[in-house]
């Protein structure tokens, strides 16, 4: 671990920093889900109308894996697995899905659990596909959003929501489940990469 400190310019997010976004969104995604009850009080959400959580592999794999163990309902977890950067910096602008989801979606509410939302490309793709297989809404939870990198802006779908855990400044970040070259993503917080590491 220490070798791969030293490649680290500037710690942005520390692993307590995180950690305590991370309880908060899903927090958020709890009470947004569960909010509606029947006269008795009880969550009308059952497992069969629960959200589909939908992991962005390789990237989020960590922040999900964090995310769905505070997240309070009966939620499913699945991966999806989209190419758009290769072993680069900058993302190809033409992502494709390379490993599909292996629940149906058909009617069910899709929280698409992100690492970093920079040009919109990914996304954008990732909506058309679900909407295609029938997902009834479509929400977006990223740890991290660039919107300085905005090329693709994506309409929610349904009662679809956005949740971000930081703006990201435009730097070339790295650590919880980001990576550089399929390296780094085991370090505990998010941190700059030095630009020898990939110039």
């Amino acid at each position: 671990m220490a070798a791969m400190e030293n490649h680290i310019q500037k710690i942005l997010f520390t692993e307590e920093q995180i950690s305590q976004r991370v309880s908060e969104l899903a927090s958020q995604i709890t009470l947004n889900f569960s909010s509606s009850t029947n006269n008795g009080g009880a969550p009308l959400l059952s497992s069969s109308s629960a959200p589909v959580v939908v992991g962005v592999a390789t990237g989020a794999f960590l922040f999900l894996a964090d995310l769905v163990r505070k997240i309070n309902l009966p939620v499913s977890v699945d991966f999806v697995r989209v190419e758009s950067y290769g072993s680069g910096t900058v993302s190809s602008g033409k992502p494709k899905i390379s490993c599909d989801l292996k629940i149906d979606v058909t009617g069910k509410h899709v929280i698409l659990v992100e690492d970093i939302v920079d040009t919109g490309n990914t996304l954008a793709c990732l909506f058309e596909h679900l909407k295609s297989k029938g997902a009834s809404s479509i929400s977006v939870c990223t740890l991290f959003d660039k919107p300085s990198k905005r090329k693709v802006n994506v309409e929610l779908v349904g009662e679809g929501k956005f949740y971000r855990g930081f703006e990201c400044p435009d730097y070339f970040v790295v650590g919880y489940g980001l990576d550089f070259a399929e390296v780094y993503r085991n370090l505990p917080y998010v941190g700059i990469l030095k630009p020898e590491m990939y110039s």
